[in-house]
């Protein structure tokens, strides 16, 4: 049979089909050493909303202490140095593992896209070859 296309797969698509390729990454997945995981399980323990409470006590604890010493810039260091930074950094921590959970969703959500893609381009590649053959067939016929 003669064909006036030679499909050729991309080497990415050659993997996939073939079950070499990778899925998505994983933050977990690889290696992240001794200090990468000390630094993960840190993380892990202070963006909880239970870690940003404890925080707000011990920062409430000196709250009386500054309040009485009656200085605006005591009074402003321990709001700005006690309470916002020490309360926000877990709060923050707690937000952006949400954000990147949902980061993580929309990924697997545009790997599996990607997939489904490919599984059709493969299926139009054996479509057009059925047609090939047909054409080929008729040509044939008709000579």
């Amino acid at each position: 049979m003669t064909t006036t296309y030679q499909h050729t797969p991309h080497e990415h698509t050659v993997r996939r089909l073939s079950g070499k390729a990778p899925g998505p990454a994983k933050v977990n997945q690889g290696r992240v050493g001794f200090n990468g995981r000390v630094g993960l399980a840190i993380t892990t323990a202070v963006g909880t909303m239970v870690c940003a409470y404890v925080f707000a006590v011990i920062a409430f604890i000196s709250l009386p202490s500054a309040l009485s010493s009656g200085n605006l810039t005591i009074i402003i260091a321990w709001v700005s140095s006690n309470f916002l930074q020490l309360i926000l950094l877990p709060v923050i921590i707690v937000g952006q593992n949400l954000q990147a959970g949902a980061a993580d969703k929309r990924s697997e959500q545009t790997y599996r896209d990607a997939e489904a893609v490919l599984h059709e381009a493969m299926e139009i590649q054996k479509h057009l070859l059925a047609q090939d053959q047909v054409l080929a067939g008729l040509i044939a016929a008709k000579a």
